[in-house]
């Protein structure tokens, strides 16, 4: 991938600036492609946490069309399993849900079946127990029993102008979670529940991707990534994996504090 600046690497950590979202989007087109092959030619299989949003929903797009050589002709589809960083208690067909996003701009125009969907139950009236379902689901697809951690190949996120990333918000009880896989955190701002990957589970992935773009990101992103660590009030600080690589992919506008 070529940034304009080039690659910044700090141990496990690279941070790419690109020109425009466009040739963000197409750089983490060629990542996700890149990572999946080498997954699928390792173990047979890739899984992926999609994240909402418009800077993904382009990245989507880029990966399910046909004419945007050579993302979609190269991608894996049939060996992919798709998972969500984060859902909106709201049902699948929603105007505000993840899943529906992801589905309109990538999931229906691609060779997959419906088995390797995993989304979360938005539309339970519990949040909790919405919570407590897709971390079966994660133990189960990983043939895990409860106390372990999913190493998920990669998660993509994005970041919110308050420094919040997935659902994981400033000032929530999720942000002190340890054990938990998925969590339902209320959400004063929004006066709703969110139900979320925890930092943790993040955290033991292969590979985490932020994909990060405007202008209006520019403060958050600057003291995120260099400012001091106050996770409490910028919880994407909260983002450092284990044993996995981290790279934020921004553009232009966002990095302009940097």
């Amino acid at each position: 991938m070529g940034g304009i600046g080039g690659t910044l690497r700090t141990e496990s950590v690279t941070t790419q600036i690109f020109e425009t979202v466009e040739d963000l989007g197409r750089a983490a087109a060629q990542e996700c492609v890149r990572l999946a092959l080498e997954a699928t030619g390792a173990r047979g299989t890739f899984s992926i946490v999609l994240a909402g949003g418009s800077t993904p929903r382009r990245l989507y797009s880029l990966l399910a069309s046909e004419h945007e050589a050579p993302f979609c002709a190269r991608f894996p589809w049939d060996r992919t399993h798709f998972f969500w960083g984060d859902e909106r208690h709201v049902p699948p067909g929603h105007a505000d849900s993840n899943y529906r996003m992801a589905f309109e701009a990538m999931l229906s125009r691609v060779p997959i079946s419906p088995v390797q969907l995993h989304r979360i139950g938005g539309q339970n009236p519990d949040a909790s127990k919405a919570a407590e379902d897709y971390e079966e689901i994660l133990l189960r697809h990983f043939s895990l029993n409860r106390g372990d951690w999913p190493r998920l190949d990669l998660v993509l996120l994005g970041l919110g102008a308050d420094g919040h990333t997935a659902s994981l918000f400033p000032d929530t009880e999720v942000l002190d979670e340890k054990g938990r896989l998925v969590a339902a955190v209320w959400v004063p701002k929004f006066q709703a529940f969110r139900i979320t990957l925890s930092a943790p589970l993040i955290n033991h992935a292969a590979n985490i991707v932020f994909l990060v773009s405007g202008e209006d990101k520019a403060a958050a992103l600057r003291t995120v990534l260099r400012g001091e660590f106050e996770p409490r009030r910028f919880p994407a600080q909260l983002i450092r994996p284990l044993q996995g690589h981290l790279a934020w992919l921004v553009d232009r506008g966002a990095a302009s504090l940097l």
